[in-house]
C-alpha cells in the first residue's frame, strides 16, 4: 500500500495540465464562498491581515532557512562556510525551486486571512447553543468534566503555564511547520494531500462544522452563556498565573473583552468545536510521519499535548478534539483520493503510466 501511494504523481503531466490544480481550485472556492458572505455582512477585505500574514512568513521562512543551512553546516564541515551557503542558495536549480513553489506560498499567505474573516461570523449565522450538548457527551464518554481527570495529573502552576507555552508554539506547524511541505524533498509524495486537506480542514472544520456546531468552550461559558460550570476550573487557571504566567489567559481576556464591547462579527471571532489547534496537530503528524519515523514520534507526542492543553487550558471539551481527529482523518483520506484521481486522468491524458517525479529540491531531508 506505501509503495502505491508514492506513485500517485505523474512523472510528466500533459502539456497545459495543471498537478497543483485540486489545490488551487479548493482556494478560490473557499475565496469565493468568503466574498460572498463578505458582502452579505458588509465587511472590508483586510488586506492588512494577507500583510501580517505575509511579514509571518517571511519570519518563517528565514527560520526554516537558518535550520536549513545549519544542520548542512553541521553534517558537512566545509572548510568555507559561507562559500558553502553561497553554493548552495545561488545554485540555479534552487532558484529554480523558490520560483516554482511561489504560487503554493502565495496560496498560504492568502488562505487563513480567509478563515480570519469566517470565524467571526459564526455567531451571526448560528448561536451559541451547543455547550450544553458537547458538556453531557464529555460527561457520558468520561464519567465527568475531562478537566477534572487531568487536574491530579497536571494540575500544578508549573506544568500549567509549560502546556500554556506549548499550546502556543503551535503556531509553528503552521508557519515555518508548514514550509516544510513545499521545500523539503522527501515531501513530494505527500505535498498536494497536505496542503489540500490543510484547506479543508480549516474550512470544513474551522468554519461549517463549527457554525453548525456553534459553542464558546469552558472558558468563554460563564461570561458568554452565564452557565458557571467550569468556575472552579477558571479559578485554578487565574492562581495559577499568579505564582507563574500562564500565556493562554491573556488571549483569552482580549478575545472575551472584544467579543462582549463589539458582539458577534468582531475581533478574532470566539468558538470551541472543533479544536483547530488538535485538528491541525493531528494533520501535521499524520503527514510528517510519511516523511520521517522519527518525525513522526515527536509530533505525536506534540499531537496528544496540545489535546490534554486544550482541555486543561478550558479552551476545549474533550469531545472538540475527539471530533477534529475524526473529521481531519476523513479529510485526509479524501484529499488522497481527489489528488490520486486527478494524477490519474493526467497521466491518461499523457499517455504514460504514473510514477514518482525526481524532485528536483535541494532543502535537507528529515
Amino acid at each position: 500500500m506505501k509503495r502505491i501511494y508514492y506513485q500517485l504523481q505523474p512523472a510528466l503531466p500533459a502539456a497545459g495540465s495543471n498537478p497543483q490544480l485540486p489545490v488551487y481550485a479548493c482556494f478560490l472556492f473557499i475565496l469565493a464562498i468568503s466574498a460572498i458572505l463578505l458582502s452579505r455582512y458588509g465587511m472590508p477585505f483586510p488586506v492588512s491581515s494577507i500583510i501580517t500574514n505575509l511579514d509571518i512568513y517571511l519570519k518563517g521562512f528565514l527560520l526554516f532557512v537558518i535550520c536549513d543551512f545549519s544542520y548542512l553546516l553541521y553534517r558537512n564541515r566545509p572548510t568555507s562556510p559561507a562559500a558553502f551557503i553561497w553554493s548552495r542558495y545561488s545554485d540555479p536549480v534552487m532558484l529554480e525551486l523558490f520560483v516554482a513553489r511561489l504560487p503554493l506560498l502565495l496560496l498560504y499567505i492568502a488562505f487563513l486571512p480567509l478563515f480570519a474573516l469566517l470565524k467571526p461570523l459564526i455567531p451571526l449565522l448560528n448561536p451559541y447553543d451547543w455547550d450544553p450538548v458537547l458538556i453531557q457527551w464529555d460527561r457520558a464518554i468520561f464519567g465527568t468534566d475531562p478537566w477534572r481527570l487531568l487536574q491530579p495529573i497536571v494540575g500544578f502552576p508549573i506544568v500549567t503555564a509549560a502546556l500554556a507555552v506549548i499550546y502556543h508554539a503551535w503556531f509553528g506547524l503552521i508557519y515555518p511547520g508548514a514550509l516544510i511541505f513545499l521545500y523539503v524533498r522527501r515531501t513530494e509524495g505527500i505535498r498536494r494531500q497536505y496542503l489540500l486537506a490543510f484547506m479543508l480542514t480549516w474550512f470544513v472544520g474551522g468554519f461549517l462544522l463549527a457554525s453548525g456546531m456553534a459553542s464558546v468552550g469552558p472558558c468563554f461559558l460563564e461570561a458568554v452563556t452565564g452557565d458557571p460550570r467550569f468556575s472552579e476550573q477558571m479559578a485554578y487557571l487565574n492562581a495559577a498565573d499568579e505564582q507563574i504566567p500562564v500565556v493562554v489567559l491573556h488571549v483569552q481576556e482580549i478575545l472575551l473583552k472584544t467579543y462582549l464591547a463589539n458582539g458577534p462579527g468582531s475581533g478574532a471571532g470566539i468558538t470551541a468545536m472543533p479544536s483547530m489547534h488538535v485538528a491541525i496537530a493531528f494533520l501535521f503528524w499524520l503527514a510528517i510521519r510519511r516523511v520521517s519515523r522519527n518525525a513522526g514520534h515527536w509530533f505525536f507526542a506534540l499531537f496528544v499535548t496540545i489535546w490534554i492543553a486544550s482541555v486543561h487550558l478550558a479552551y476545549h471539551y474533550a469531545v472538540d478534539g475527539l471530533v477534529s481527529v475524526i473529521l481531519v482523518t476523513v479529510l485526509w483520506r479524501v484529499s488522497h483520493i481527489v489528488i490520486a484521481r486527478w494524477d490519474l486522468h493526467l497521466a491518461a491524458r499523457a499517455d504514460r503510466p504514473a510514477t514518482v517525479p525526481p524532485s528536483g529540491a535541494l532543502f535537507t531531508d528529515l
